[in-house]
C-alpha cells in the first residue's frame, strides 16, 4: 500500500468536479489565467482553454481525476501554485487491464492519469501519479499503470514528480514517423518495470530516477528505461547529470532494455546515459537486458559516458558500451532538441 500512503499524507483526496475560476484578472496584464482549487476540476480548466498561451494554476491539494490535454490546446502552461511539487497532486488509478464501463480495457496509454498531445506544453511544480497497485488487483494481468502519457513536440516538464510502478512515464510521439521532442528538467521519476519508455526524442536533465522496493523473488526486479526509438530518428533518450537511486537491494535493477513494439518492428531503441551518478541499485556487471531474444540489447543504440557511482563501475566492458569523446559531443541537449531552446 506504499503509493496510497505516500499520497494520503499530502492532503485529503477530493473528487474534482467543480468549475475553475477564470482569470484575466486586474493586474495580470491581460494574461489568460485559470485558477484551480481543491473541489475544482483540472480537466474543466483544460476544457475552458480557448487558444494558445493560456496558464492553468493548480493550487495545493490532491485532485483525483484523469486529465487529457488535446492537440488543439497548444502552448498551454500547467503549473502548481506552490514551489513544492509534493503539495499539488494529480492522481488516478487505472491500469492497462482495468475495465471500462463498456467492458473493454483501457490499455497502456489509456491508463494514464495525465495525457497530452499538445505542442508547446509546459508543466511545472506538480506531482503526476498513478496509485494503482498490483496487490489490490490480483485478477488483472495488464499491470501497466501510467502516470503520464506525453506526445506532442516541444513538451517541457520542470520540477515535476512522476510516481507509479510499471510504465510510469510514457514519453512517446504523435505518429510513428514523428520525432517529437520532450525536455524534463529537475524531475523525479520513480517506478519498477520499464518506468521511462516510448519513442520520443527526450532529454532528462538533472533528473532523479528512483527504483522501488519490490517484493518478488526474481531478479532483475525491473528496468529504468525501455526506449522504442524509430530507426530513422538519430536520437532517443538522453539522461544527463542524472541520479539513479533505489529503495531496493543492490544490483536488483537493470538500467534499460530495448522495446521493439509489435506494431513497429523496425524500431532501433536509443539511450545515452552520461555524466550521471548511478547508485548501487543498478547491476554494474550487466546493466542491460533483453525484452525479447529476437531483439538483443547489444544490437541497439545503448551507450554511456562519464558516469560515476557504484552502479557505473565497468567490470565487464562488453556489457557497458561507451561513447568516445567525439561521439559524446553529438549527444547533448542542444543536438537532441535542435532549434528548440526550452
Amino acid at each position: 500500500m506504499r503509493r496510497r500512503t505516500l499520497l494520503a499524507g499530502l492532503t485529503a483526496g477530493l473528487a474534482a468536479t467543480g468549475t475553475p475560476a477564470l482569470a484575466a484578472r486586474p493586474g495580470t496584464g491581460g494574461r489568460r489565467v485559470l485558477h484551480v482549487r481543491p473541489g475544482d476540476s483540472v480537466q474543466a480548466a483544460v476544457d475552458a482553454v480557448t487558444g494558445p498561451g493560456w496558464t492553468i494554476v493548480v493550487h495545493p491539494g490532491t485532485y483525483r481525476e484523469v486529465v487529457t490535454v488535446p492537440a488543439d490546446k497548444a502552448g498551454l502552461t500547467l503549473r502548481g501554485a506552490s514551489h513544492d511539487p509534493r503539495a499539488t497532486v494529480l492522481v488516478y488509478d487505472n491500469a492497462n487491464g482495468t475495465k471500462k464501463p463498456d467492458g473493454t480495457t483501457y490499455g497502456t496509454a489509456g491508463s494514464a492519469t495525465f495525457s497530452s498531445a499538445a505542442p508547446g506544453l509546459t508543466v511545472q511544480g506538480l506531482t503526476l501519479a498513478n496509485d494503482w497497485l498490483r496487490a489490490d488487483h490480483p485478477d488483472i494481468t495488464g499491470t501497466q499503470a501510467v502516470a503520464a502519457y506525453v506526445t506532442g513536440d516541444r513538451s517541457r516538464f520542470d520540477g515535476v514528480r512522476f510516481l507509479a510502478h510499471q510504465d510510469t512515464l510514457f514519453a512517446d510521439t504523435t505518429a510513428l514517423d514523428a520525432f517529437d521532442r520532450q525536455y524534463y528538467s529537475r524531475c523525479h521519476i520513480e517506478g519498477d518495470v520499464d518506468f521511462v519508455f516510448g519513442r520520443a526524442r527526450a532529454v532528462f536533465d538533472d533528473c532523479r530516477f528512483h527504483t522501488l522496493r519490490r517484493d518478488v523473488a526474481f531478479t532483475p526486479k525491473g528496468m529504468v528505461f525501455a526506449p522504442a526509438t524509430a530507426r530513422a530518428n538519430p536520437y532517443g533518450f538522453l539522461a544527463v547529470r542524472g541520479r539513479f537511486t533505489s529503495g531496493a537491494e543492490d544490483a536488483a535493477y537493470k538500467l534499460a532494455r530495448p522495446w521493439v513494439p509489435s506494431y513497429e518492428t523496425t524500431a532501433w531503441p536509443s539511450l545515452v546515459v552520461r555524466d550521471s551518478w548511478i547508485g548501487p541499485g543498478i547491476d554494474p556487471a550487466a546493466p542491460y537486458t533483453n525484452m525479447r531474444e529476437a531483439y538483443p540489447w547489444q544490437t541497439m543504440r545503448f551507450r554511456e559516458y562519464g558516469n560515476a557511482g557504484p552502479g557505473a563501475v565497468i567490470s565487464e566492458p562488453d556489457n557497458r558500451p561507451q561513447l568516445t569523446p567525439a561521439e559524446a559531443a553529438l549527444h547533448t541537449r542542444r543536438t537532441y532538441l535542435g532549434d528548440w531552446r526550452p
